[in-house]
């Protein structure tokens, strides 16, 4: 499949440690390896560094997805605020060993929570990424912020606003836009579409976090894709984010399908 060397394939530490390193190398895929809390206290700098060799020994592209279960840049409670920088803090000593085109990293903004103190959640939020951008591009990478829950572009947009002229840029995210969002997906696009430097793929029938097959869902993949085109003259870095296995070739033949670059 001729799209396959320019894509990134989601992938966990501790799958791609455990059972799938041999797999990827083989199907020449390029790892976006997803750091939970668990493997960053599990695994040595030894085991980092090996599997960092063999991926790079193999010609690999590797990108970064931070982690992001129960972290908040934008908490006013500075202890989680400090465990959450702590977790990025470990994610920086593997820059220098797998050097990632990208880190990726969820905005965190939540209406439901944060609405009432919207003014300080940005602020913290400022600061976070601000550290962490700075960090990250001193180390040759490129932080990108991802849509969760967020209804709007409009949550976030001040975000980039903020810190787009220090490198860092927006992740859209298909899946979760079609399940939280509340705007069309040409709006993210006209809002953000400037910022964006990262697209993560998967499919779901608007209701859920499915992580489908692309086609095997109700979200527009190829609209989105136009819609970049429009305003990119290269594509941004891509990442399939099959949740399964088997849908990994589905996900592949429909992009070629439809892929506008």
């Amino acid at each position: 499949m001729r799209l396959i060397r320019q894509l990134q394939v989601n992938i966990p530490f501790t799958m791609l440690y455990e059972s799938y390193l041999e797999r990827f190398i083989q199907h020449r895929l390029n790892p976006e390896i997803g750091f939970a809390a668990a493997a960053l206290d599990k695994y040595s700098l030894s085991d980092f560094k090996g599997i960092a060799a063999k991926l790079h020994n193999s010609g690999l592209t590797i990108t970064f997805h931070a982690p992001f279960m129960d972290l908040s840049a934008g908490s006013p409670d500075q202890k989680v605020r400090a465990v959450t920088r702590y977790r990025f803090e470990q994610v920086l000593q593997l820059v220098p060993l797998f050097k990632p085109k990208s880190i990726v990293c969820h905005v965190g903004y939540d209406k439901k929570r944060y609405w009432y103190m919207r003014d300080n959640w940005i602020e913290m939020n400022l600061e976070m990424w601000s550290w962490f951008g700075r960090c990250v591009q001193e180390q040759g990478s490129q932080l990108m912020l991802e849509n969760v829950y967020e209804h709007s572009p409009d949550d976030i947009r001040i975000i980039f606003e903020k810190l787009g002229n220090q490198g860092i840029q927006f992740c859209l995210d298909s899946g979760h836009q079609a399940a939280f969002g509340r705007v069309p997906l040409e709006t993210w696009v006209e809002t953000l579409g400037a910022y964006l430097g990262q697209l993560h793929l998967h499919d779901n029938l608007g209701k859920q976090d499915d992580h489908l097959a692309l086609g095997q869902g109700s979200i527009d993949i190829k609209l989105l894709l136009n819609r970049l085109k429009a305003i990119k003259k290269e594509p941004p870095i891509v990442t399939l984010e099959p949740h399964k296995e088997e849908d990994l070739r589905p996900s592949l033949k429909n992009l070629e399908k439809i892929w506008p670059w």
